[in-house]
């Protein structure tokens, strides 16, 4: 983990309004802006915090320093934190800081290979109204993110500086823009015959041949390139810095009168790509060519808009001479005349401020159509434009072509694919599922991984992930197979469950039915041209039919496993001679047995299951007043995960026991699924068999709502 301040060197452009629309801008994206978290503000809400954090800015007149302190806070590439641990990390880097007190607007990006967070806080206090600018606060950051990597198990940075400023901010330069620097090439190319000079001479020589200059400025020495850029001697090290420069060789002597180009020079500086296994030659050339014709369209339609705009304001000032000419010669009274001069004027001066709005707008269109990119930046906008070269310029290597939903392509040229709810990336050589793993993205994802790698795949994660991966596979009957023996013997057995269930629907679950031959049990069939519901007849194997009272409707046959519209409930008794549950988890509770068969009670003749205000009966008030009391809590920045309605066909898998609550008497199961909280209704039966559950369990949310662990079912 890495965490550092992103200084504004210009105040004026130091707006904190500006930087929290920038993080929350999501630029077309989907997996951009991940959690918002807004603290220290009396409103949740990022547009409101706003003016909220510029009215206290402004309580201070006197502050000269920059208000607004912009923190980013960058995770190592594949590492997904929970929302608990992001909102702890931010929470502790404030505090360690000294702006524990201090509001601020935070959120979480997703859109590059590093998952990142970037924190806006306002540096004035919103009580004192004082300006807080932390001393050495990267010393405290590097010592704060030391205990947290610890703490929450993150991966481990160096956070001891080895290179100076300036060294870092080329190197933060030549990853943002994909292109050598004039520091990262004196390094690479003439670092080691520089060092071997033993004079000014032979120093001066060395630079000639490399097409460089030596030269003094101010107080210290730099070191100009042939395209005119220019580099701090001591930026390259501190050994050539003026003073230990002049220590070595004596008071600095400038180089012979030599031409300005470097002619002769064995090698040159010339901006290039960062040097990787791919050949970016051609697409270099491309990149020049089209930067070439950008500068020049944009600088052609300008120069068209500027006629334009001054050919709209003197066609506005001819009509308003005439305006007033027509007014000179009128003979109306002197006071009527001035007031038609002022109206002139102030339709001359309105159309002025329309012409000057109109055509800032075409100024931004221009700039928009024709931008100039930086070498990555251009690299992105052609991959994602389906460009196979570029992307493989990115990647460093050869690499598959972009299909499908793309999200996003970051500068590494990992590809963001989303399937939905389920955001992949594919790096080249593996897909991984970053964020909201459902049903439909795990078997897109499976089918995009068979597509790319071929049938065999293997699988790494979480023992709950790898299930979730292996149901999917099941269920989609894909024709692959895992690297991992045991995964591999999962699928096969979640595989024969699934076509075992399908065979025994499409025997037992049909319309008519037939018994075997010899078989005395009674069939139920739905009336012939009759609609559900209209009525039944019994049939036995010999074929003999008799007319039976009307029964209940479309249940389907009597077998080892009754349909499911028949499951989990009685029929008379008095029709049928028994009724058999296929999967032994099931049982028959009192409340089942209709009064006919002695039970008195109000239950209907018929009672279909349990009477539950789960979620197969609709979302009960009480969990959707949990929910509520618990978002505001989330709103107020207390530390608690997010918690969601549970939804069977949209959660359902392995889960974990969370705990339980009981709200105006209805009981709640709270189940954790990856990073939110679900809330799902149960009944005082299932409570009670939960209550033995230790919180952490495993267990496994069917789609139909049931939960299941060790022969546990609701």
């Amino acid at each position: 983990m890495i965490a550092k301040r992103v200084p504004m060197k210009n105040l004026r452009k130091s707006d904190y309004g500006e930087l929290v629309k920038y993080i929350l801008d999501p630029q077309d994206k989907q997996e951009r802006v991940g959690k918002v978290d807004v603290t220290n503000c009396h409103s949740d809400k990022a547009e409101f915090a706003i003016t909220e954090v510029l009215n206290t800015q402004a309580q201070n007149r006197r502050a000269t320093g920059d208000r607004t302190y912009h923190l980013m806070v960058s995770f190592r590439a594949g590492e997904n934190p929970t929302a608990e641990t992001l909102g702890a990390v931010e929470d502790r880097l404030c505090a360690g800081l000294g702006f524990r007190e201090h509001q601020r607007v935070s959120a979480v990006h997703y859109d590059t290979d590093n998952v990142h967070m970037h924190i806006a806080i306002n540096a004035i206090h919103p009580t004192r109204h004082t300006l807080h600018n932390p001393y050495n606060d990267f010393k405290t950051l590097a010592q704060l993110c030391e205990k947290l990597e610890d703490e929450y198990g993150l991966a481990k940075d160096n956070h001891v500086a080895q290179k100076r400023g300036a060294e870092n901010r080329v190197n933060d330069m030549e990853a943002h823009s994909g292109v050598q620097s004039l520091l990262g090439w004196i390094k690479q190319e003439c670092e080691q015959q520089m060092q071997g000079a033993q004079s000014w001479a032979q120093l001066h020589q060395v630079m000639h041949e490399h097409g460089l200059q030596l030269r003094e400025r101010g107080n210290g020495l730099i070191v100009v390139g042939a395209d005119g850029t220019a580099v701090k001697g001591s930026s390259i090290d501190r050994s050539y810095s003026k003073r230990a420069m002049e220590g070595r060789f004596g008071k600095f002597q400038p180089a012979p009168q030599r031409t300005q180009e470097a002619t002769g020079a064995s090698a040159a500086y010339q901006p290039k790509p960062v040097r990787t296994r791919a050949n970016t030659a051609e697409l270099y050339a491309r990149y020049q060519e089209d930067q070439r014709t950008s500068t020049t369209g944009r600088a052609a339609a300008m120069e068209r808009m500027r006629k334009d705009k001054q050919q709209a304001i003197e066609d506005a000032k001819r009509v308003a001479r005439l305006k007033r000419a027509a007014i000179k010669v009128s003979q109306e009274a002197g006071s009527i005349k001035k007031i038609l001069y002022s109206a002139a004027h102030q339709t001359l001066r309105k159309d002025l401020g329309n012409i000057a709005e109109q055509f800032a707008q075409e100024r931004e269109r221009i700039a928009a159509a024709h931008q100039r990119r930086a070498w990555a930046d251009w690299l992105q906008a052609q991959a994602l434009q389906g460009d196979a070269e570029a992307l493989d310029a990115m990647r460093g290597r050869p690499g598959a072509k972009a299909s499908g939903p793309v999200d996003g392509i970051t500068k590494a040229g990992t590809i963001i694919y989303r399937l939905g709810a389920t955001a992949v990336r594919d790096d080249g050589s593996r897909l991984s599922i970053s964020r909201g793993a459902d049903r439909d993205g795990l078997e897109a994802a499976l089918k995009m991984a068979a597509q790319r790698f071929g049938p065999v795949i293997a699988v790494t994660g979480t023992d709950v992930f790898k299930a979730r991966v292996a149901e999917a596979a099941a269920r989609s009957g894909l024709a692959i197979t895992f690297s991992s023996p045991a995964l591999e013997q999962r699928r096969q057995q979640l595989l024969s469950e699934t076509e075992h269930d399908r065979s025994r629907a499409r025997t037992d679950g049909g319309r008519t039915s037939r018994s075997s031959p010899g078989s005395r049990r009674p069939v139920a069939t739905r009336a012939p041209g009759g609609p559900a519901g209209a009525g039944s007849t019994e049939q036995h194997a010999s074929g003999a039919a008799r007319t039976a009272r009307p029964a209940k409707p479309d249940v389907g046959a009597v077998g080892r496993k009754p349909p499911p519209e028949a499951q989990h409930r009685l029929r008379g008794l008095q029709q049928l001679g028994v009724v058999q549950f296929a999967h032994g988890s099931a049982v028959l509770l009192p409340s089942h047995v209709s009064r006919d068969v002695e039970h008195k009670g109000p239950e209907p003749d018929h009672p279909l299951r349990r009477d539950l205000p789960g979620p197969g009966t609709g979302l009960t008030s009480a969990a959707q007043k949990y929910l509520e009391e618990r978002e505001a809590k989330r709103a107020r920045g207390i530390d608690i995960p997010r918690h969601v309605l549970a939804d069977p066909q949209q959660h359902d898998g392995p889960v974990t026991f969370a705990g339980l609550r009981e709200i105006d008497g209805q009981r709640l199961a709270l189940l954790k699924r990856e990073d939110d909280i679900l809330i799902l209704p149960i009944d005082a039966d299932t409570a009670e068999r939960l209550a033995r559950v230790k919180v952490g369990a495993s267990l496994t949310m069917t789609d139909h709502g049931a939960i299941r662990t060790r022969g546990l079912r609701r």
